[in-house]
């Protein structure tokens, strides 16, 4: 693995505690966008107890697929016409509590071609529509602009192993770590 030498915690939101079930059966069943939003925060609350911050505490590096920024861009696209706001509103709702990440790698990749690659999927969420997956996107693009420190935009069209290596090479560049002699905080 390329990133075995710095040690990570890989991990994944919606997690994989009950909450995290919560918010996989409140998708399931369409709940209502608010109560899916505030579904998704309570998963990213436990999260942060049960496993993001214990990890940082020990020094770990900490690797989510989906996190904070993922909700923004999501949530914003479902909560669009409940609430004035949608992005400001889960903003205020996540102040205080949360990590802000070091990095956040931004895989695009067009439309069309994700919908493609969900087609091998037997099921799909209410989130996967193209004109759903286009407003994600804009989202993402949108606060990559406002975060370029933070962001990194990476091509999803490019091959799994070439992403990968990408990625754990920034992640060494960025956090100071060497093969040799791995950096711990």
């Amino acid at each position: 693995m390329e990133l075995a030498d710095l040690d990570p915690v890989v991990t994944r939101e919606p997690g994989v505690t009950w909450v995290g079930d919560a918010v996989r059966r409140g998708i399931a069943e369409e709940i209502d966008p608010i109560a899916e939003a505030l579904l998704f925060v309570a998963d990213h609350a436990a999260h942060l107890a049960a496993v993001i911050r214990p990890s940082l505490a020990a020094g770990r590096v900490v690797v989510s697929d989906r996190y904070s920024d993922s909700r923004y861009a999501y949530q914003a696209v479902t909560l669009a016409g409940c609430l004035p706001d949608p992005v400001g509103w889960l903003r205020r709702v996540h102040e205080g509590w949360t990590i802000r990440p070091d990095r956040t790698y931004l895989l695009v990749i067009p439309v069309e071609d994700a919908l493609r690659r969900l087609e091998a999927s037997a099921h799909r969420e209410h989130f996967e529509q193209a004109d759903i997956l286009e407003r994600v996107q804009q989202h993402y693009l949108a606060f990559a602009a406002e975060d370029p420190e933070r962001f990194v935009i990476v091509d999803a069209m490019k091959e799994k192993e070439e992403i990968v290596s990408f990625v754990a090479g920034d992640i060494r560049r960025h956090a100071g770590w060497s093969r040799s002699r791995p950096r711990r905080s």
